[in-house]
């Protein structure tokens, strides 16, 4: 649709994300977004008003059906939202078209961060992403995304963010903090690199092999699993 703002969110569909959250702030978002609409702060400032929001959720899961029921009872006129399942290759290109990702992963073990995140931060989509311990690791709040508890916060989030057609400064200064992250090769040299040449010890032709296969592999490993989960 002309002038929507595109919201791209993953989820399982399982009692581990509760998407609810995002719902209710969808919720709170439409009666704000009316409101503005219909108020006198556009007046004189040429403005369109807040934009229309088209939310795409990918995904699927044991609850999907019971959600899909929720969605289909809001009575939402400036929000629309699409549940979806994609192929590996339909995935990224969603998420390239995308204005802002929603995160709802929280962790289980309070150490893993959330895929989905590097996924959209690998096509330079800012993020919203609800907090659990570890999270400032991946995303800076006011600096590459932002982070909720509620989906008060959330909502209040969206409407900031997306108020201007999704060209205010407001997200594009988390738009630019997305471009200014390390990328692969950066966080290769400055991680990995060092690693694998203490490895590499070489004398004459004979290589530590044993050292090579306990210390790096494992970490070669995981740097794979990454790579092919980000999009550079």
């Amino acid at each position: 649709e002309d002038g929507a703002v595109l919201i791209v969110s993953s989820t399982s569909w399982t009692p581990d994300e509760d998407f609810s959250i995002l719902l209710d702030a969808l919720v709170i978002l439409e009666e704000r977004a009316v409101r503005y609409n219909g108020s006198e702060e556009l007046c004189g400032e040429g403005r369109c008003g807040f934009p229309k929001v088209v939310v795409v959720v990918t995904g699927k899961g044991p609850q999907k059906k019971m959600y899909e029921e929720k969605i289909a009872s809001l009575k939402l006129t400036q929000i629309s939202i699409v549940t979806m399942w994609l192929t590996a290759a339909e995935y990224p290109l969603l998420i390239g078209c995308a204005d802002l990702g929603v995160c709802l992963h929280t962790s289980t073990s309070g150490i893993d961060l959330p895929m989905k995140v590097y996924d959209m931060f690998g096509c330079g989509v800012p993020v919203c992403a609800v907090h659990f311990d570890c999270l400032s690791e991946l995303v800076l709040d006011g600096t590459n995304g932002r982070v909720f508890r509620t989906h008060q916060e959330l909502a209040e989030q969206l409407f900031e963010l997306l108020k201007d057609g999704g060209d205010g400064k407001a997200l594009e200064k988390l738009r630019e903090g997305v471009k200014g992250m390390s990328r692969w090769k950066e966080n290769w040299n400055e991680n990995a690199k060092r690693v694998i040449e203490q490895a590499c010890e070489v004398k004459g032709e004979t290589l530590n092999i044993g050292f090579l296969l306990v210390a790096v592999f494992p970490l070669l490993l995981v740097l794979a699993v990454l790579c092919s989960r980000i999009i550079t």
